[in-house]
């Protein structure tokens, strides 16, 4: 067989799967009224009916939810984990899925501090009687977050992370790959998996079907079931108040898969997109700066990186470009044949 010399008779010729999915999706899970200080006054004065707003109102709250949190571990046998500087979470989280064989359930909570946007007081003067009053302003802190890691039986694993102060907000975060695997097992369509996604499968259409059904109501769907699920910060009666837990997207990444036909077609195709881009011949480490100046208003640059870099670990080469605070990578997986992937965020 004659090997295609060139990018656009690779994908013409030697694809033998392509699927289109949402990736990794990192979604803040904030309570709208309470992320500017007058909402968090209102929520103590005119929701709770205190006299003044203060932290001190603040602190049982926060006890009694990490009491609960440890309640929750201890009542359930769900491990307690400390992480510990430099540790990868996503290494934890594996060694705990390799035992775990319930179709879903909470694989382990893990706690680390880390900088977060916090409220404190103030103590002000009147200037007429000169009494103390005190005052809610917005800050930052370094306090406990707690990783509830788990396994959903539509989204298979992900994470949700609370911080333990309030206005006690989270993160969470998906993989819409993963999602994808179960549903197209569950509607009978034969595939193999990659780490990350297809690897081969019977019916290509179908699968894309399945991968563009995944939407903001589901994931919506998730959150939902698993606050009921875990410990809560807020009372029945905030939540009735209105105080409910809302989603927004800070970081999506898509992804794009490609499955050739064999290993050397893959090698081709990636080499020739590398030159395409740069021309720089076979570095180890290039960055290709973008001669480029965006300017607003006055003579401030856009924020953000504008480059190109490929990087070169062992011989599989990745293709990584920055542009402002969208990026895009490119590479080769071998593992399980050849499969080219484009993933942006």
């Amino acid at each position: 067989m004659t090997v295609a010399r060139s990018v656009s008779d690779v994908l013409d010729d030697h694809v033998t799967l392509e699927v289109e999915c949402i990736d990794r999706m990192y979604l803040n899970v904030y309570q709208p009224r309470l992320q500017h200080a007058a909402g968090v006054v209102w929520f103590f004065r005119g929701h709770r009916g205190a006299t003044f707003a203060s932290s001190a109102l603040m602190d049982p709250i926060s006890k009694g939810f990490v009491a609960s949190i440890h309640r929750f571990c201890r009542d359930g046998d769900v491990p307690l984990v400390a992480f510990v500087r430099g540790q990868r979470k996503d290494d934890v989280a594996h060694e705990h899925l390799a035992g775990f064989e319930a179709e879903e359930g909470v694989l382990f909570v893990g706690r680390a501090q880390e900088k977060t946007r916090v409220f404190r007081t103030e103590k002000r003067h009147n200037p007429v009687t000169g009494m103390s009053y005190p005052w809610i302003v917005s800050s930052t802190g370094v306090v406990n977050q707690f990783y509830f890691y788990c396994v959903d039986a539509d989204f298979g694993p992900f994470f949700i992370k609370f911080s333990s102060y309030f206005p006690y907000n989270a993160k969470l975060c998906v993989n819409g790959n993963e999602w994808a695997k179960r549903q197209a097992g569950k509607a009978g369509i034969a595939f193999t998996a990659l780490d990350n996604g297809f690897a081969a499968c019977a019916d290509p259409a179908r699968s894309q079907k399945v991968c563009d059904r995944l939407d903001a109501a589901k994931i919506d769907a998730l959150l939902r079931k698993w606050l009921r699920l875990l410990p809560h910060p807020f009372t029945a009666a905030d939540r009735a108040a209105g105080y409910r837990y809302d989603l927004s997207i800070p970081q999506a990444e898509f992804s794009l898969t490609q499955m050739l036909d064999r290993p050397l077609s893959g090698r081709v195709l990636f080499e020739q997109v590398i030159r395409e881009n740069l021309d720089l011949g076979r570095p180890d480490k290039v960055g290709l700066i973008f001669d480029r100046r965006i300017v607003g208003q006055g003579p401030r640059a856009s924020p953000g990186r504008f480059r190109t870099r490929v990087l070169t670990e062992g011989v599989t080469p990745s293709l990584h470009v920055d542009y402002k605070h969208s990026k895009i990578k490119q590479y080769l997986q071998t593992r399980s044949g050849a499969a080219y992937r484009d993933d942006h965020q």
